[in-house]
């Protein structure tokens, strides 16, 4: 093994070589991820076998270089960058640069990673060899899963502002020339009387339904979470059923029902048939966030004199209210995203944003319906993070972790 210390910039030196670096292992396991790199950049220009072994043959030899004549990580890095960015830049002009640039930064990492030794970093020391391989292939299949979830969801954005009416790539985009994009698109959304009318319907339907949501969901969650309350268990599956039960089932029973009382077709009868979807999310939220309540408190204020109200209100609510928000946004974003159940039991005065998309891939291919996706992935992501830091923020209140 090689001994190694880190300078002040963060550069790990090589200070004594000592016996030479294990290439039978280092340079194959490079050339393999180079190879994988080479198919996929070779497949765009149907060669996918010469691409991967082309791959193979740079990845070996960066595997070798880096490790024997580069002892600084960052240098090594940035030239690897930088010369795989200009190869891209000859074969696929700016688009070409950008994901050379970008494999380039991969293939230095994992030849520092595997020539160094960091592959053995997560476990312990006296693992073995199938089990350090183990280890990190479960990482890996990880990245790779979370890749193939994201990666459709990523494409959109940037075929949002296609300056032609596509639902691809043109050439001037893989290019990144300008000519390739266009805010267009976006236009249409915010300046077109459908799309601005569903999206009105949305934003009044989805609070309303979010308000129901959580008054009911918070007051199913705190009286389930005490123990004399009987057939708590069964009262739960029945609260949490519309998120198990299939929607199109959902939506059918409600329609039938709706139609009896006459809810179908009206604004009510969304916000309805919507906060009962919302509910579930916010009983486990407020569950979940129950768990670690010291009940201890509501007797102390009981015993100060203060009635359940005032106890609720000003002991029980602060302390859950992390929770209550989470199951909040949960609640909203179902409402804000749901079609199934809208087509059935709603109206054309009801036609919510993703009934419109429907419409769009349905009746006639419109890119806006891409652009108002980019919108809602990024309202999403946005209160995806909200959700997260009250997560953080309702552990540190209930002390279980550190501030």
């Amino acid at each position: 093994m090689t001994d190694a210390t880190v300078n002040d910039t963060g550069d790990e030196l090589i200070l004594d070589k000592g016996e030479p670096p294990m290439w039978g292992f280092t340079v194959p396991v490079v050339a393999v991820f180079g190879g994988f790199f080479g198919f996929l950049a070779g497949n765009t220009n149907d060669a996918g076998l010469m691409g991967f072994i082309l791959g193979l043959i740079y990845g070996g030899a960066l595997g070798f270089i880096l490790n024997s004549f580069v002892p600084s990580r960052t240098a090594g890095r940035w030239v690897v960058i930088g010369l795989t960015a200009v190869l891209g830049f000859v074969l696929g002009k700016w688009g070409g640069a950008a994901a050379g640039a970008i494999v380039g930064a991969v293939m230095s990492w994992v030849a520092y990673w595997i020539g160094r030794g960091h592959y053995r970093d997560g476990v312990p020391i006296y693992a073995t060899a199938g089990q350090t391989l183990w280890h990190n292939t479960y990482l890996f299949i990880c990245g790779f899963i979370f890749f193939f979830l994201i990666a459709p969801i990523l494409t959109i954005i940037p075929l949002s502002f296609n300056a032609e009416n596509f639902f691809t790539f043109t050439p001037e985009m893989l290019s990144l020339s300008p000519e390739g994009y266009s805010l267009k698109h976006y236009q249409d959304f915010f300046t077109n009387s459908d799309w601005q009318s569903a999206m009105w319907n949305s934003l009044k339907i989805a609070p309303m339904a979010t308000i129901l949501a959580v008054g009911f969901g918070t007051l199913a969650a705190i009286g389930l979470s005490q123990p004399h309350v009987p057939f708590r268990r069964a009262i739960m599956a029945i609260l949490i059923s519309p998120m198990i039960v299939p929607l199109i089932i959902s939506a059918a029973g409600m329609y039938f029902f709706y139609s009896r009382v006459n809810l179908q077709g009206t604004y009510l009868g969304v916000v309805l048939a919507h906060a009962a979807l919302g509910i579930p999310f916010v009983i486990i939220t407020v569950t979940a966030t129950l768990v670690g309540f010291d009940r201890s408190l509501t007797r102390a204020s009981a015993n100060l004199g203060a009635d359940p109200v005032t106890t609720f209100l000003r002991i029980q609510m602060p302390l859950i209210l992390p929770g209550v928000i989470s199951g909040g946004l949960f609640a909203f974003i179902t409402s804000f995203d749901e079609v199934v159940v809208v087509l059935f039991v709603g109206s054309a005065q009801q036609k919510t944003l993703p009934w419109q998309m429907f419409i769009g891939l349905r009746e006639q291919i419109s890119p806006t319906i891409l652009a108002v996706a980019t919108i809602l992935v990024v309202i999403s992501i946005a209160l995806l993070t909200t959700v997260e830091l009250l997560r953080r923020r309702s552990e540190r209140m209930r002390g279980l972790a550190p501030s």
